[in-house]
């Protein structure tokens, strides 16, 4: 199991950390994990994709990171970053054997009343992730951004789960704790620090608090 090292809080600089997950696709709205297959999003996740650039509207970021995968490559341009910067590790969990199926389904597979932070996946087409590996991106994640937050504000566009889990260890939690974290399609949230303890500014919002 890889060691998930949190960073040490937020510095001391002025810079909020900006999260968006992508906008709906067909899979999202069934409510089917999609981990690395790479759908499109609907019409109706470019309508929140936009929404989220109204949102976001004047704001300058001194760094714009997204994951690989098309349905955050799509929502990062409707929102109208322009200087983005893939980054591998904001690649969604791989789900291994449950990709493709929604929880109810596994559920009936396994028997018994599977969550996927309590239980995990197993291995399918891919290995599958456990949530301390993804933690583990998450925190890759973080190490690089910490620094670029002393100049201002950093955006990441990614997915659901993978967001949920970065906020756990931006907050200096357990990664299970992502679980406790709801984040519907399209939404926009803040983290910030508050005497340099890092805290929740906006959590799926469509409506941020001004910079």
């Amino acid at each position: 199991m890889p060691l998930v090292t949190a960073p040490q809080g937020p510095p001391p600089g002025k810079g909020q950390l900006v999260l968006v997950r992508h906008g709906e696709t067909e899979w999202s709205r069934d409510g089917r994990h999609t981990g690395t297959t790479d759908l499109p999003l609907l019409p109706a996740g470019e309508a929140v994709a936009r929404a989220a650039g109204q949102a976001l509207a004047g704001r300058h970021f001194v760094a714009e990171f997204v994951s690989p995968l098309t349905r955050a490559l799509r929502t990062a341009e409707l929102i109208g970053l322009k200087n983005l910067e893939i980054d591998e590790d904001l690649r969604e969990w791989d789900y291994g054997g449950y990709e493709g199926k929604s929880t109810p389904q596994i559920r009936d597979e396994v028997g018994y009343d599977w969550e996927i932070f309590s239980h995990g996946v197993v291995p399918g087409e891919t290995p599958g992730e456990t949530v301390e590996d993804v933690a583990a991106r998450a925190s890759h994640v973080l190490n690089r951004v910490m620094p670029l937050l002393e100049r201002g504000d950093v955006i990441l566009v990614a997915h659901g789960h993978l967001l949920r889990i970065l906020a756990a260890v931006y907050l200096r939690q357990e990664p299970r704790f992502a679980a406790q974290l709801m984040l519907d399609a399209g939404a926009v949230c803040a983290l910030d620090h508050h005497h340099d303890v890092p805290g929740i500014l906006s959590w799926n919002t469509t409506h941020l608090p001004s910079a």
